[in-house]
């Protein structure tokens, strides 16, 4: 920039002075100051980002200084407490039927299949029966025979034993009457001895005549040893026709009560034995859900208590149900207790096997103090406490805890309705400044 000469500014400024209308005009208050002002800060235009970083920095870390940390923190509500062991088990009958053959044979036909639901004396499986129809023909045949001879007992040996025995009683009579008077002529010299003996002798033989007779027709009656003879063969008899009808049944197996075949294991043209299973039966009506719960909670659970269950397969479903067993074992290999929980009606949708999850509720509080579970500290030695907010700062508060389940806390003591704690997980000391964030679904 060329410096003008001094003589050229004094004749400027002598033409100013003298009010030369061809003179320069001269700056007022406000545009002077205006320029000087874009001038200074032309001069502070590389200070200015710093300035405004330092400003920035300023009002980021000085303020958790002066007012402590953003923490978010817990708000102690008052709700409805409800404690509950959650569990997974399955479903299952109270029992399953174990369906076989009773006797050795070949299967004929199978006129059922897996899954199916049968009612009580349905036809499962059926069995070859030309073997067992004969044995029936034959044991027919023999409790005939059998009815016969008991019937010629009454109708003809016993009659016939009666009139021989009245036969017998007719000659002995007479036989008597006939060694009265031999003995009479005997003693009166006028008979001889060979004719008492002859007399003697054929009353002996009439009163033989007499107890055979007698004896025949006792043996022959009912109660005596014929006639008993013949009933228990008659007996015996029917029982082997019993016994071959029943052989005979068993070559139909049916069902012994209404239910769903959950399994089977038997096809046409196999031999089957008794000791085999052919099928298994779920008995319709009843229905239990079966769980494992954690030794640690076997003091919560008794019978008779609520739970709501819900099948895997249907997570939106849910169902009642009641405990109705606890097994008094422990499984030490799972640290476990097998709990059984009763299902009055069960769904539709249930069957056999399914997983099941199941909540039950071991206690109910109404209307209590209720806090994160995370909140509590000291629950180790017994003396819990929590981190509670208090004019901005950290204090330690003991407190009183009742019920604890499902990440959530019964407060008895210490605390009040919309007390703000600080998690456990909060790396915060007591008596620190902070500025406590309550979180949106955790709000009094």
């Amino acid at each position: 920039m060329l410096d003008t000469p001094r003589h050229q500014n004094d004749e400027t400024w002598s033409a100013i002075r003298a009010g030369d209308p061809r003179s320069p005009k001269v700056p007022g208050t406000w545009e002077k100051r205006f320029r000087a002002a874009g001038a200074g800060l032309w001069r502070w235009r590389f200070r200015a980002p710093a300035l405004l970083a330092l400003l920035a920095g300023l009002g980021y870390f000085g303020t958790p200084l002066l007012l402590g940390p953003v923490v978010a923190v817990d708000a102690a509500v008052r709700a409805d407490f409800v404690q509950s062991v959650v569990a997974s088990g399955h479903v299952e009958a109270p029992f399953r039927v174990n369906i076989g053959s009773q006797v050795t044979g070949i299967v004929a036909n199978v006129p059922v299949s897996e899954g199916q639901a049968v009612k009580a004396g349905d036809t499962l499986i059926v069995l070859d029966d030309r073997e067992a129809r004969t044995a029936v023909v034959q044991a027919e045949g023999a409790v005939a025979q059998a009815e016969a001879r008991l019937r010629q007992l009454r109708e003809l040996t016993v009659p016939s034993a009666e009139e021989a025995l009245r036969q017998a009683r007719a000659t002995l009579l007479n036989a008597q009457q006939t060694h009265d008077r031999a003995a009479k002529l005997a003693e009166g010299g006028y008979g001889t001895r060979a004719a008492l003996d002859e007399a003697i002798k054929e009353l002996n033989i009439a009163r033989a005549q007499v107890r055979n007779a007698e004896l025949q027709v006792f043996t022959s009656r009912p109660g005596g040893s014929d006639y008993v003879m013949a009933e228990t063969q008659l007996n015996q008899a029917r029982a082997s026709l019993e016994t071959a009808q029943s052989r005979l049944s068993y070559t139909i197996v049916k069902a012994p009560r209404d239910g769903v075949l959950i399994s089977r294991d038997v096809e046409r043209g196999n031999i089957v034995q008794p000791s085999n299973v052919l099928m298994k039966l779920s008995p319709a009506g009843d229905t239990q859900v079966v769980v494992q719960i954690d030794e640690k909670n076997l003091g919560l659970i008794v019978v008779g208590q609520k739970a709501l269950a819900s099948a895997d397969a249907f997570p939106k479903e849910t169902f009642d149900a009641a405990v109705v067993y606890i097994n008094p074992g422990v499984d030490l290999q799972r640290a476990s207790v097998e709990v059984k929980l009763g299902v009055a009606q069960p769904p539709a949708y249930l069957h056999q096997d399914m997983t099941v999850s199941v909540d039950i509720e071991t206690a109910r509080h109404p209307d209590v103090l209720v806090v994160p579970a995370g909140s509590l500290r000291g629950m180790a030695n017994g003396k819990p406490w929590v981190m509670k907010v208090d004019a901005g700062h950290a204090v330690r508060q003991p407190v009183k805890v009742g019920l604890v389940s499902a990440g959530k806390a019964e407060v008895v003591e210490g605390l009040q309705a919309g007390d703000l704690v600080v998690p456990a997980t909060a790396t915060v000391q007591e008596g620190a400044r902070i500025r406590a964030q309550v979180a949106p679904n955790a709000a009094p």
